[in-house]
């Protein structure tokens, strides 16, 4: 959002004159109108005031007669990808972001559509034998078969590119030939890929052992490369620092329906009974942030995977955070799932 939105803030008795000088300030090109309590009422762009003037309005008047009291408004829950499809379908150039009427920001055409380089690297985990994708992986590792028309490890790679990220690193075993003649050093997408290859598989958390050490000092995202989400990986981040957490695991509800009425009972008495309860948990997503901390305490040749590695860290007092994934996820492990995947591609606009 924009880092001087509070700037173009003005109350409904604002003249029309002061709100061109804060338009023409904040080069914005328009204006929000609140109340007393920051809430919406409506906004003022310079062709709002250009067409006042010419049916008669004066500098002088309040700018709420020139206002629109209906501007099209979105939460900070609204996706980048809709706000960019917002303005362009409307044919605006910024839209304010309100949660319970209250004007909490400003998000414009210009600032969504330029993409900020994030230096956080990003483990992409890509060694796996994909034995349950038999026969398709006999002669093709998994992360190269394709959904659509990309490979799986490809759209994940643009999914990052697209947030802004550009330090690459993926971890290899099986045809890992295949996986470094079709991605290279990277620069066919302007961003830098390194390979981690291991010649036995180390799990998850062992493969961290093998990175370089010049790694940038920053929280590293961690990523099995079997996984097709569109997750905003910079909410991912923001909510990791924010939290101050030594890790953050990303988890998925999971609801399993006990397929038998449950009871209860208390020295033989039945208290409650429950016909075919759901149990909601949460489940590892395969995807992790992780502080160069732990990266660091990772030997070499160790043999580890992620979960066991953020026990270890919790054993050890260490903050291990959740970060709960609404958007749209799928482990493709299975025949069944990459089916679903081929399915879905086309309508996750990736």
């Amino acid at each position: 959002m924009s880092h001087n939105w509070k700037n173009i803030l003005i109350k409904a008795d604002c003249s029309v004159r002061n709100a061109l000088v804060v338009i023409d300030k904040e080069a914005l090109r328009g204006a929000i109108v609140i109340d007393s309590d920051n809430k919406l009422l409506g906004v003022v762009s310079d062709g709002d005031i250009r067409r006042g003037l010419l049916s008669g309005i004066s500098l002088d008047d309040y700018v709420e007669n020139v206002m629109n009291s209906q501007p099209i408004t979105a939460t900070t829950d609204t996706s980048k990808e809709q706000l960019i499809q917002l303005m362009e379908s409307k044919e605006i150039l910024s839209i304010p972001i309100i949660e319970n009427d209250v004007v909490v920001g400003l998000q414009t055409l210009h600032e969504s559509l330029s993409v900020s380089k994030v230096e956080n690297p990003v483990f992409l985990m890509a060694g796996g034998f994909g034995t349950r994708l038999r026969p398709l992986t006999n002669n093709c590792p998994k992360p190269l078969l394709k959904v659509g028309d990309k490979p799986i490890l490809e759209i994940t790679l643009l999914n990052f590119i697209k947030f802004g990220f550009v330090n690459f690193y993926i971890s290899t075993h099986y045809m890992a030939e295949m996986i470094q003649d079709h991605f290279g050093d990277g620069s066919k997408w302007g961003v830098s890929i390194t390979y981690i290859h291991e010649d036995s598989p180390l799990g998850t958390g062992g493969a961290l052992g093998l990175l370089p050490d010049d790694l940038p000092a920053l929280p590293l995202i961690l990523m099995n490369g079997d996984i097709l989400t569109n997750i905003d990986f910079n909410k991912l981040l923001s909510f990791h620092m924010h939290e101050t957490a030594d890790a953050t695991m990303c988890v998925r509800e999971y609801e399993y329906q006990i397929p038998y009425g449950v009871i209860q009972g208390e020295h033989g008495k039945v208290t409650s009974m429950v016909e075919k309860p759901i149990q909601i948990f949460h489940v590892n997503a395969g995807i992790y942030v992780i502080n160069q901390s732990i990266v660091n305490g990772v030997s070499a040749g160790t043999v580890v995977d992620m979960p066991t590695l953020l026990e270890l860290n919790i054993a050890e007092k260490g903050k291990v955070m959740m970060f709960p994934i609404h958007e749209y996820w799928l482990d493709i492990g299975r025949m069944e799932d990459y089916q679903r995947a081929q399915a879905d591609i086309h309508t996750l606009g990736f």
